[in-house]
């Protein structure tokens, strides 16, 4: 459009009309690129900007890496900032934003670009959301009503079904700790499921760790697992159900969310809720009960025969699948109160 305005600036409109249409009869295809926007091009690839790559580790992989590793064709994913003008999406991890809020983008936002709000987090691990009110158009994060829903972990339909292998037990129960606050809900449940049965305790609030390669392998050998959420929030069902319980070989005791909510991912008869018992003195009832009779306690692995674990540990992949997700959400939307929405 800037070659048009120059023409009619030189020759005036009339003799620029004149030379237009000699233009557009000689060269036709020289023409169509002349004016031809940038942004037009239907083949250029999608470009997905994350601002701060999640815990600030860092990103190398290749301009092609989602087609190389996801068969994701015609998505680029950058963290280079450069690329901000050119970026259709922009994705911000929560994490790094709530450290230091002034790294927001400084530049002029691009017309039509998007910006994506990413957190595996609960809200009650979350500040300074209030902040970014007024500012999103999507969200990514494990709540199933997000625009792009990134759960912790799946259970992945098996192609047949398969025998259950279940590991042998030596021990009741067992529990995986880290953050270990007296007053938290988690804390008080064990405090006085504690009195009535044995629960070995691992992890940094004991000083009692497991590496990497002996977690599974040491859960497994017990009959239950406590898979304590650190809060309670709608959809937020971490690792601690996928992995150290499923993958493991552990019946999951869960606290967290309603028992209806669990059984919107897993199926109900594979774990046992802290809710469902009037006190832990008969929770420890039931559970030492069910470790004495076996055929009850296999049923608990019924979900075995028909489904696997897969877990969502891979940040790339989950930035790649953008990519697949862009077209189908809603070009218009913005969250005027992000914060209302998580906490809703």
């Amino acid at each position: 459009m800037a070659f048009l305005f120059r023409l009619i600036q030189t020759c005036g409109l009339f003799m620029a009309l004149v030379l237009l249409a000699i233009i557009v009869m000689l060269f036709p295809n020289d023409f169509r690129q002349i004016i031809k926007p940038v942004t037009s091009y239907s083949n250029d690839p999608l470009v997905v900007l994350v601002w701060n790559w999640p815990f600030l580790t860092n990103f190398t992989a290749g301009r092609d890496v989602c087609r190389d590793l996801y068969a994701i064709e015609n998505c680029v994913l950058t963290c280079n900032k450069s690329m901000f003008d050119r970026a259709s999406v922009v994705a911000f991890h929560h994490r790094e934003l709530q450290i230091n809020i002034s790294d927001l983008p400084r530049e002029t936002r691009p017309p039509n670009q998007k910006w994506l709000w990413v957190s595996l987090e609960s809200p009650s691990n979350i500040k300074r959301i209030r902040q970014l009110n007024g500012l999103f158009n999507w969200t990514m994060t494990y709540r199933k009503d997000s625009d792009i829903f990134i759960p912790y972990g799946s259970l992945m339909k098996r192609s047949q079904h398969t025998n259950v292998s279940i590991p042998k037990k030596s021990f009741l129960s067992t529990w995986v700790i880290s953050n270990y606050q007296k007053k938290s809900r988690r804390a008080k449940v064990y405090f006085n499921l504690s009195k009535y049965m044995q629960i070995d305790i691992y992890g940094k609030s004991v000083k009692k760790y497991l590496a990497k390669t002996l977690l599974l392998p040491t859960i497994s050998k017990y009959a239950f697992y406590l898979a304590f959420e650190n809060s309670i929030h709608k959809d937020y069902i971490t690792e601690k159900l996928w992995r150290n319980s499923f993958m493991a070989g552990s019946v999951p005791v869960v606290l967290g969310p309603p028992r209806v909510n669990y059984e919107e991912f897993v199926p109900s008869d594979s774990f046992i809720h802290v809710n469902d018992f009037p006190s832990e003195e008969k929770l420890a009832g039931f559970l030492k009960d069910l470790w004495q009779n076996r055929t009850r306690y296999e049923q608990y692995f019924n979900w075995r025969k028909h489904y696997t674990v897969k877990m969502h540990t891979d940040w790339t992949e989950r930035f790649c699948t953008i990519c697949t997700k862009f077209n189908s959400l809603p070009q218009s939307k913005i969250y005027d109160n992000l914060h209302d929405w998580f906490h809703k």
